[in-house]
C-alpha cells in the first residue's frame, strides 16, 4: 500500500454519515479512553480468558484435545470475548449501537469494487512478505543483534504454524465447512465488529479519520501475533478501515475480512499451501520475481482504489 493518506473528504464524508446515520452519536465517556478499553478488554478477554477456557476444559496439552473441540471453542472464544464485549461497550459508552457498529447495507457496487480490490491487495502483501524477508534475513546473516530477533520470530512464527495447522487440517468436505466457519466466517464478523466497528469509531470520533483509520489497524495487526505478517496485516487492516469509513458500513470490511481468509483456507486445501499459517517459505524468497509482482498488482491496487474514490464522490 502506499505511504499517502487515503482520499478522504471529511466534510463530504461527514455529510453521506448524517444521511445514513439514525442520529449524533453522544459518547458518554472520552472515546479514546473507550476505544482503549476495547483494545484492552479484547485483548485480555480473549487471549487470557480465551486460553483459561480451552485449559479448563482440555488442559495444557493442547496437542493431545480433540481438534473439533478445539474449533469450536476458538469460534466460542470470538464470540464470548471480541463480538459481544463490543456489543456491550457499545451499547454502554455510547448507547447507539447501530451508528457505532455501523449497522448497515453497503451499495453493490461497493462491494463489488473493494473484494476485487481486496484480492489484489492480498496477492501484493505476499509478493511484499517475500521482498521483506529477503532482506530481512540478509542482515541476519550480517547481523548478530538482527539474527537474535529472527530466532525470536521463528520461534512465534513456529507456535502460530502449529496451532493453526491443526486447525486447518481436515479429511472430510464436511469437516472443511466447518473449518471454513471457524476461520473466515466467525473471524470476519467478531474482529470487524469490534475493530473497524467498537474501536476506530471511537477513534474517529476524536481523531482525523486518517489516524483513526491507522491506529486501529496497528493494533489489529498486533492483535495476530505473526512477525513476519506483521506489516500486510496492518496494510490489510487499514484497507478494511478504509472500506468501512468511506461506505460507513460494516458489512463491507466483514466481507473483505472473510474473502482475504476464505482465500487463504481455500489455497491452503488445494495445493497443500501454509501461506495462510506461515509467512517464512521454506526456499530462500527470490528479489527480483517478487519486484516485479509487486510493482504490477500495486499498479492494478492502485487502479481500484482510484475507481472506489470515485464512486464515492459521486455517491456524496
Amino acid at each position: 500500500m502506499n505511504d499517502q493518506e487515503p482520499d478522504i473528504n471529511p466534510e463530504d464524508q461527514n455529510q453521506s454519515n448524517d444521511e445514513n446515520q439514525p442520529g449524533e452519536i453522544t459518547p458518554l465517556i472520552n472515546p479514546v479512553g473507550a476505544a482503549f478499553i476495547g483494545l484492552i478488554g479484547a485483548f485480555i478477554l480473549y487471549q487470557f480468558f480465551g486460553a483459561a477456557l480451552v485449559a479448563l476444559i482440555f488442559g495444557f496439552n493442547t496437542a493431545e484435545a480433540p481438534v473439533d473441540g478445539l474449533r469450536l471453542l476458538t469460534s466460542a472464544g470470538q464470540i464470548l470475548f471480541i463480538l459481544l464485549p463490543a456489543l456491550i461497550f457499545a451499547k454502554w459508552f455510547y448507547e447507539d449501537v447501530t451508528s457505532v457498529i455501523r449497522f448497515r447495507l453497503a451499495d453493490p457496487v461497493g462491494i463489488i469494487l473493494f473484494s476485487l480490490g481486496v484480492l489484489i491487495l492480498r496477492s501484493m502483501l505476499q509478493s511484499f512478505i517475500s521482498i521483506q524477508n529477503y532482506f530481512f534475513f540478509r542482515l541476519a546473516e550480517n547481523y548478530e543483534f538482527i539474527n537474535s530477533i529472527k530466532v525470536s520470530f521463528d520461534k512465534l512464527n513456529e507456535f502460530v504454524e502449529k496451532t493453526y495447522g491443526n486447525l486447518l487440517t481436515i479429511h472430510s468436505v464436511l469437516e472443511g465447512v466447518f473449518v471454513v466457519i471457524v476461520v473466515a466466517v466467525v473471524p470476519a464478523v467478531c474482529e470487524e465488529v469490534m475493530f473497524r466497528g467498537f474501536i476506530q469509531k471511537s477513534f474517529e470520533l476524536k481523531l482525523k479519520p486518517f489516524w483513526a483509520i491507522v491506529i486501529t489497524a496497528i493494533f489489529f495487526g498486533l492483535n495476530h501475533f505473526n512477525p513476519y505478517g506483521m506489516v500486510a496485516l496492518i496494510s490489510l487492516g487499514v484497507y478494511f478501515g478504509y472500506a468501512a469509513y468511506i461506505s460507513n458500513s460494516i458489512m463491507i470490511p466483514v466481507i473483505l475480512h472473510f474473502i482475504n481468509n476464505f482465500a487463504a483456507v481455500m489455497i491452503y486445501f488445494i495445493l497443500g499451501d501454509d501461506e495462510l499459517i506461515n509467512s517464512v517459505k521454506e526456499s530462500e524468497p527470490e528479489l527480483l520475481p517478487s519486484v516485479i509482482a509487486f510493482g504490477v498488482l500495486l499498479f492494478l491496487f492502485s487502479s481500484v482504489m482510484v475507481l472506489i474514490s470515485k464512486h464515492y464522490k459521486k455517491k456524496t
